[in-house]
């Protein structure tokens, strides 16, 4: 088979006129060749960090969405099935994953429960990644988010590094804000990139010391116009990646469209184009092709290199989407879950005080740090509630494998008016994390998620709707075009109820995720990020 167009060799910065021949599933010949064919073909689009969880859907599935983009590989942490269910959930998504073209690359989870003060499903310690770290499956030690315990020469942690350099499999970092002598301190441990910097001048010193420094924009966590200006001179220790993709977001675009942008930019479309589909390979050593006569026949076809709107994408010499349409059949799977927790009552989210001042965590939009900010006590017959006029809400965080009485504390900036939602996608232990007007939406949203095992809701006095997701209680077993319409309906719904939130449920999920400062609430109780530790609700 032969493929003709303008041929994008991003590793030599030339196009040429040409086709591409492919022979068992392999490019065995790049030749010039005159002809009137205008598009052009390039090497596919590598997702360098993703949680295939976030977008809801099983990797089978994501993989179907993906591939119309333009994206033929990802690098994929699975610490978020891992949470729930430990390494049978990462065994899951890999053996999910390989029944579809895409090529999936997943990592071990090095931090499962992210820290000790949360309550997860599952623990995987320092030999269950030696043992992963021996699968070659398992391509890289994923995410070391516990960077404390990298700084203060954690046994198990830096236990859990060494199992991955002794296999030659790079460590994925996670430092937002670390700076100075301890970012050093990180780096020098063998931690090679971050997808966490959220200023240009933290990313420059990273990069600067040696970092990968990975350009993300997600659902809920946009860091793409801090960074993007880095581009030109450092591309060649960059790369483009989701993090957490929510489905509608994923039914729109990807890759490509980070490509699109920068290119508006001005920068240099080869240098665009090294960072979003060559250097995840180099670094990663992914057995992806590159458009390069011996590769595997992995490659794209596009409009132009501006719009890169994906017309053709080939997956070892198969083509497996065309035009918006995916090729991809769906696939059976096994639906595992670990769903514990038994129906609330309204008295269990009460907040007995009588006390003026209290902390509130400030949610800001398209970032996953918080603010810590004081604000007063609205108290009702000796029960602090939710203060709708001044937008500081009742939030909760439920065990949801065993039970235990709620954690509460308060946020502001979620803007809802009347009505709670609520998601059991609540990072990394995937806890029930619910925001409400009053408690008894608030409990009705956290039980309707108990009744399902698992789901992101939302309700009113008189509406509600639920995205059930019975695998694992993070992903559902329909498509990614059923989910990603429902999931539209879900966020539309939160916005109506008052939500100013580019992404309510995404920035929700991630309320409860203690390793971001400043301030966060576990189903242990409010925590602060900043000094690591426990803090109280109420001033003293």
């Amino acid at each position: 088979m032969n493929v003709k167009g303008n041929i994008v060799d991003i590793l030599n910065k030339r196009i040429f006129k040409g086709e591409v021949c492919i022979e068992n599933g392999r490019i065995s010949a790049i030749k010039e060749v005159n002809h009137k064919v205008e598009n052009y073909i390039l090497p596919g689009f590598i997702d360098a960090h993703i949680h295939i969880e976030s977008s809801m859907v099983v990797p089978s599935e994501f993989a179907k969405i993906a591939l119309i983009h333009g994206t033929v590989a990802t690098v994929s942490d699975p610490h978020e099935i891992a949470n729930v269910l430990g390494v049978k959930g990462v065994d899951f998504m890999i053996e999910n994953g390989k029944k579809v073209p895409l090529k999936f690359n997943f990592g071990a989870p090095s931090c499962v429960p992210a820290t000790s003060f949360e309550s997860a499903g599952a623990f995987i310690n320092a030999d269950d990644i030696q043992k992963m770290m021996a699968n070659p499956d398992i391509k890289y030690l994923a995410e070391m988010m516990n960077y404390p315990g990298v700084l203060f020469d954690d046994e198990e942690v830096l236990q859990k590094i060494e199992y991955a350099k002794n296999n030659n499999k790079p460590i994925d970092g996670h430092a937002p804000g670390l700076r100075g002598g301890d970012v050093s301190k990180y780096i020098a441990a063998g931690i090679s990139t971050d997808h966490e910097c959220f200023t240009y001048e933290e990313a420059l010193e990273k990069l600067q010391k040696g970092m990968k420094i990975l350009i993300r924009e997600g659902s809920a966590a946009k860091n793409f116009e801090a960074l993007i200006d880095l581009l030109p001179e450092h591309y060649k220790n960059m790369m483009f990646c989701s993090d957490d993709k929510h489905p509608d977001d994923l039914l729109i675009g990807h890759i490509n469209q980070l490509c699109e942008r920068a290119v508006a930019k001005g920068i240099d479309v080869f240098k665009v184009l090294q960072v979003a589909c060559v250097n995840p390979v180099h670094h990663y050593n992914l057995e992806v092709g590159l458009l390069q006569v011996g590769d595997a026949a992995d490659f794209i076809v596009i409009n132009n290199l501006e719009k890169f709107r994906v017309l053709e994408t080939y997956i070892q010499g198969e083509l497996v989407a065309k035009n918006g349409k995916s090729f991809v059949k769906s696939v059976p799977f096994e639906i595992l879950n670990n769903f514990e927790s038994e129906k609330k009552k309204v008295t269990d989210f009460e907040f007995l005080s009588s006390t003026d001042k209290i902390r509130v965590i400030e949610a800001l939009d398209g970032e996953l740090v918080t603010n810590e900010i004081l604000a007063n006590a609205l108290v009702a017959d000796g029960k602090i509630v939710s203060n709708v006029e001044d937008d500081i809400l009742k939030m909760t965080v439920v065990n949801r494998y065993q039970n235990t009485k709620p954690s509460i504390a308060f946020i502001k900036n979620f803007g809802i008016k009347n009505g709670a939602i609520a998601s059991s996608v609540g990072h990394d232990s995937h806890n029930i994390i619910a925001i409400g007007t009053s408690d008894e939406l608030i409990c009705s949203a956290v039980n309707l998620l108990i009744q399902h095992k698992g789901g992101i809701c939302a309700l009113n006095d008189t509406i509600e709707k639920i995205v059930a997701l019975p695998v694992a209680g993070i992903m559902s077993d329909q498509s990614a075009e059923i989910i990603g319409n429902a999931y539209a309906e879900l966020d539309a719904m939160a916005k109506e109820m008052g939500s100013s939130l580019s992404a309510p449920f995404m920035t929700l999920s991630f309320m409860a995720l203690l390793v971001i400062p400043s301030l966060k609430l576990s189903d242990q109780g409010l925590f602060d990020g900043n000094s690591f530790k426990f803090t109280s609700l109420e001033l003293a």
